[in-house]
């Protein structure tokens, strides 16, 4: 009974992740991950470690006037791990929408990025709180 059970939540996990999948690149957005390389200056044009088509690249996240009134968006520092949905343009990738995950949660590409860059924020940053 569990093995019916177990098999039927990959079968909805899988139908969730091509759904999801599919509807991203009907609007022609892009899913992309990104951690906050640097403490952000301009809340419009943020830094950032991006993954987009299994290639990382430095480029800047650029916010939309509703993505800058997300709240999400307010509090965003140094080392924050991101799960995007937008278009990559010229000037960086244009953010549609934005969920704050887990370092954990990110592809093995940008782990150990984010790892040293909040080793290097507790080392750095930190001590300077006090």
């Amino acid at each position: 009974m569990t093995l019916r059970l177990s098999l039927r939540l990959a079968l909805f996990s899988f139908i969730m992740a091509v759904g999801t999948s599919s509807l991203a690149q009907a609007d022609g957005e892009i899913l992309a991950f990104a951690v906050v390389s640097e403490a952000p200056r301009n809340k419009a044009r943020v830094p950032a470690r991006v993954l987009v088509n299994d290639a990382v690249s430095d480029l800047k996240l650029l916010a939309s006037d509703a993505i800058l009134n997300n709240l999400i968006w307010k509090k965003l520092e140094i080392c924050h791990a991101m799960k995007l949905q937008g278009h990559k343009v010229a000037e960086g990738f244009q953010v549609v929408t934005v969920h704050v995950i887990d370092a954990s949660m990110l592809p093995m590409s940008l782990q150990s990025f984010a790892g040293d860059c909040l080793i290097k924020k507790a080392l750095e940053i930190a001590p300077l709180v006090d």
